[in-house]
């Protein structure tokens, strides 16, 4: 009895360990048996439901139409933006090139003025000087004072010079020579015109023929200014005519 108490007193602990441990077990499979009997139910899916009620869809559906034209008038700014840029740019361009022809017309349209006004104050200078009166040749004249019109020659003849007159119908009264001036020779026709008085109101002389003595041309032109012919009312009211004057050398 004795060995049974001193064996107990020295395996207690290690018997009472050896107890719990197995009940500890024990309990462990009888719970572990309660569970897997439990009826595993099913887990129910959770569902969102993101459907929108038929006035909210309204007012969703009213948002993205304004949201789309929103956009929609954005780009079209953009495009405006744009196409304004490119045409301000184009208009911009042609603006310079403009101002670059318009100052290059109004240069040439100013150097044009300046010329101009430079041409009309020389001329007003010109003009401004004295024109030198010119000399009036004294020459003598053949004259039909007396004589009767019928026997009048249209053919004057002096020395080896001679004048020859044509207006129609009419005859001279009193006619210049001026052959007797000239030194060089030539032959000088003047064109004339005559009133029904029978004053030269005009003479023009015309080139001279085989002659560079500019002289001719004065002498006979101021010859045939001083020509007066026989007056008549039922002439022309300006009658034209001519003189011509051979010169000799002399």
């Amino acid at each position: 009895m004795s060995k049974i108490k001193e064996l107990y007193r020295k395996n207690v602990y290690g018997v009472m360990g050896t107890l719990i441990f197995h009940i500890l077990l024990v309990t462990g499979f009888w719970v572990a048996e309660m569970n897997l009997n439990v009826e595993i139910l099913p887990e129910e899916a959770i569902l969102l439901d993101f459907t929108l009620p038929d006035d909210q869809k309204e007012i969703t559906e009213t948002e993205m139409e304004k949201q789309q034209e929103k956009n929609v008038a954005s780009d079209q700014s953009m495009k405006n933006i744009q196409q304004s840029t490119s045409n301000r740019a184009v208009n911009d361009a042609a603006k310079n090139d403009a101002s670059k022809k318009d100052k290059f017309f109004d240069d040439n349209y100013n150097r044009d003025i300046e010329d101009a006004k430079k041409m009309v104050a020389d001329v007003n200078k010109q003009l401004s000087k004295k024109i030198p009166a010119i000399k009036k040749y004294e020459m003598p004249e053949v004259t039909t004072d007396g004589q009767d019109p019928d026997s009048i020659k249209n053919v004057i003849y002096s020395g080896k010079s001679n004048i020859h007159y044509f207006l129609e119908n009419r005859f001279h009264l009193r006619l210049p020579i001026p052959v007797y001036l000239a030194k060089s020779g030539g032959e000088v026709k003047v064109d004339i015109q005559v009133d029904r008085s029978g004053k030269v109101i005009k003479a023009q002389a015309r080139p001279v023929k085989n002659s560079n003595d500019p002289m001719l041309t004065e002498y006979a032109t101021q010859a045939a200014e001083r020509t007066v012919f026989n007056a008549d009312t039922k002439a022309p009211l300006i009658q034209r005519g001519s003189i011509t004057y051979m010169f000799v050398a002399q």
